[in-house]
């Protein structure tokens, strides 16, 4: 078992982190892997490593790139949520302090499922301590109260999407210090917001649509045909 973050700012390797789940070892997709693998001849073998290093260069480039940031989560099924999305799509997570839940909390973890391994996650005391250290960066904050809709953004090759608490989202001074970078997710009139988890993935995958979902498998297969 890992050790907690010691201070502000400190990236979590989620292999160390107390996060991790532990992956099965001999699943059937690693076998199946495996006897692929030892099936090919050595000028395949050569091809093959050459071609998923290329990959893993081009997709560790971009997974750096895109970055979702929760200010004061309180509800840990919606953080579990979210880095299970994170996970998926290789956006980065950002924590920041103080939380409703601390991160071995046993609902954050099946939320996640057995995503925890593969998260790239950073932690932050309180937003002042965030904005400190990504001051220079390319913000966008995501509140019902913002006047743009987050479609009609350009995001940047480097993006941070920040999202406030469930029962109070951003607060007010943030938004209005940054409000020409404050966008909204479009809904019915009347209704206060979206629930915390599915905004996050409405904006991930919008980032990812306006990249062509580069780096993500475009394509799935039936299994039982």
């Amino acid at each position: 078992m890992g050790r907690a973050p010691a201070i502000a700012g400190e990236r979590v390797d989620s292999r160390q982190s107390p996060l991790r789940l532990p992956a099965a070892a001999t699943s059937p997709e690693r076998r199946g892997f495996l006897f692929a693998y030892l099936s090919l001849s050595l000028f395949d073998k050569f091809a093959f490593l050459c071609y998923n290093s290329t990959i893993k260069r081009k997709r560790d480039s971009i997974l750096k790139d895109v970055n979702i940031v929760l200010v004061e989560p309180e509800i840990p099924q919606n953080t579990g949520n979210i880095a299970r999305t994170c996970a998926a799509t290789g956006a980065a997570l950002h924590l920041v302090k103080p939380m409703g839940f601390t991160p071995t909390e046993s609902k954050l973890k099946r939320a996640g499922l057995d995503y925890w391994d593969k998260l790239d996650i950073t932690y932050y005391e309180n937003l002042a301590d965030f904005m400190e250290q990504h001051k220079n960066d390319a913000l966008y904050f995501f509140s019902s109260k913002a006047a743009k809709n987050h479609t009609e953004v350009e995001y940047p090759k480097t993006v941070y999407l920040v999202f406030g608490k469930e029962t109070a989202g951003l607060p007010e001074e943030l938004l209005k210090d940054h409000y020409d970078d404050s966008v909204r997710i479009p809904m019915l009139p009347g209704l206060r917001c979206l629930n915390l988890s599915n905004a996050a993935a409405i904006a991930v995958y919008e980032v990812f649509r306006q990249r062509g979902f580069e780096t993500l498998t475009a394509e799935g297969h039936l299994t039982k045909f």
